[in-house]
């Protein structure tokens, strides 16, 4: 697949044309509501089967081919590369789609099998109607070959609801975590309504994860934190718990979010972590921790000192980096989670964590600020999808930070007000993406679910496969 900016006076019906896709199918890729209607600067994924690739710093022809599963001479060709030892980093290369001729006596399992593909992309790539009926001569399109990641997804919505989401992205996803228990200062843990949730979540072959927390939106829980870790018999009581509800629910992972932790509580929290570990691997449980977005290891903050990211790699079997809220909802306005930002932890984190062990946190929503903005004045937080919307219905042109890697717009209201908006796309997701990829990382954690942002699922699926352990 490939992401188009939308012109100003260009139509959905000339895209269809000049990428020679069927416009129904870009309508439901990017679940548009009105085709007749587009943002200029609107990012447009388009589902055709080849793609592009934008050469980064150190990289050899070699390396691209290798990662599509296409032969050098394909992209010399395709490029018009007469020196292929010189790359340029930024160069961007048109990365040709592999053909396979059909032999007698072949199926598509077995021609799924041999390019490590599933027949599932075969049939969608090559519309093919009866997946028996294959001939022998007949072209297939091979989609390229993806790396394998985990896609992990909080939600904030419990019960039915959260189930529903659940049940539209699981596909996506290895793990999904519904947000949270909050510990309390006895070792007991606040209940949450989480059964319709559970049981969408193994509908889904999706491994269910618990979570608990110190902190609320009315309590920074330093205080909390710092009662529990100063006793063992708290720990202890604590853990007993955790243990008796993963049981009694079927979780089979648990996130340990303990945030604000007090800087001298810190080397508490890594023997409370321990003994996390200890106990729930004795069950066969899995430990995963949610890390403050560090740039150094001498990092000072509330936020951040108490978190040990040594420790934590050691300790865990992942953890999320929280790597958004940048833009946060009582701030200035600016991107969210933006790619030079995120750059930043991950050159740290990786010194520090396996890149095995590491999921990259995605936001997947939009804030619209009122300018000028009031320091404490709240944004308004709401879906990438409405984002585009509010741009099409007051008729702003979309922008891109390419620094950030996040789109933006500005809109007057009918107050008069003028606001400033920052939002997730296509472009966005794919750099993202992109980070993932270079960084060698396991994988992706979404926070949080119940924002509609369809561009990004449909390029996760291009771009990856996604490990299923449930």
């Amino acid at each position: 697949m490939i992401v188009h900016v939308v012109k100003r006076g260009e139509t959905l019906w000339q895209l269809a044309q000049r990428y020679g896709v069927p416009l129904e199918r870009i309508v439901a890729a990017n679940e548009l509501s009105d085709p007749n209607r587009l943002a200029v600067g609107q990012a447009l994924v388009i589902p055709v089967p080849y793609r592009y690739h934008t050469v980064r710093t150190g990289e050899t022809l070699w390396q691209i081919a290798r990662q599509y599963g296409v032969a050098v001479e394909a992209i010399i060709q395709a490029n018009r590369i007469t020196n292929p030892s010189l790359l340029y980093p930024g160069t961007t290369l048109f990365i040709p789609a592999r053909i396979h001729t059909v032999r007698s006596g072949e199926t598509l399992a077995q021609i799924a099998s041999f390019y490590g593909v599933t027949v599932q992309q075969l049939i969608e790539v090559n519309d093919i109607t009866d997946p028996n009926r294959i001939v022998p001569g007949q072209r297939l399109i091979i989609p390229p070959a993806k790396p394998l990641i985990e896609v992990n997804a909080f939600t904030v919505d419990q019960g039915e609801k959260g189930a529903e989401q659940v049940r539209e992205v699981g596909r996506h996803l290895t793990y999904a975590a519904p947000f949270a228990y909050t510990i309390r200062a006895d070792g007991g843990l606040n209940p949450i309504n989480d059964t319709a949730f559970i049981q969408a979540a193994y509908a889904a072959r999706v491994v269910p994860m618990m979570t608990i927390t110190n902190f609320t939106y009315q309590d920074p829980g330093s205080r909390l934190a710092q009662t529990i870790l100063a006793d063992v018999a708290l720990q202890t009581r604590l853990l007993d718990n955790v243990i008796q509800v993963m049981r009694a629910k079927g979780y089979r992972a648990l996130n340990v979010d303990f945030e604000n932790v007090y800087p001298s509580d810190r080397k508490r929290y890594n023997e409370f972590l321990q003994r996390a570990a200890n106990r729930l691997h004795a069950e066969g449980y899995v430990l995963s921790t949610s890390l403050a977005p560090k740039i150094s290891a001498e990092q000072k903050g509330l936020l951040y000192e108490a978190h040990d990211y040594p420790a934590h790699g050691r300790i865990a079997d992942f953890v999320v980096l929280m790597t958004y809220e940048w833009g946060y909802r009582f701030g200035p306005p600016q991107a969210i989670s933006p790619v030079n930002q995120i750059r930043r932890v991950l050159d740290y984190a990786v010194t520090a964590i396996p890149r095995s062990k590491i999921m990259m946190g995605f936001q997947i929503y939009a804030r619209d600020w009122v300018l000028p903005h009031v320091q404490g004045q709240e944004a308004e937080t709401f879906s990438p999808k409405e984002a585009l919307e509010r741009a099409i219905r007051y008729g702003a042109s979309i922008q891109y930070d390419a620094a950030a890697a996040s789109p933006f717009y500005r809109y007057t209201d009918e107050q008069g007000r003028q606001h400033e908006v920052w939002f997730e796309d296509a472009r966005s997701a794919l750099a993202k993406f992109e980070l993932v990829k270079e960084y060698g990382l396991r994988g992706i954690s979404y926070w949080v679910l119940g924002y509609p942002y369809p561009e990004n699922w449909v390029l996760l699926e291009d771009n990856f496969r996604i490990r299923k352990r449930g």
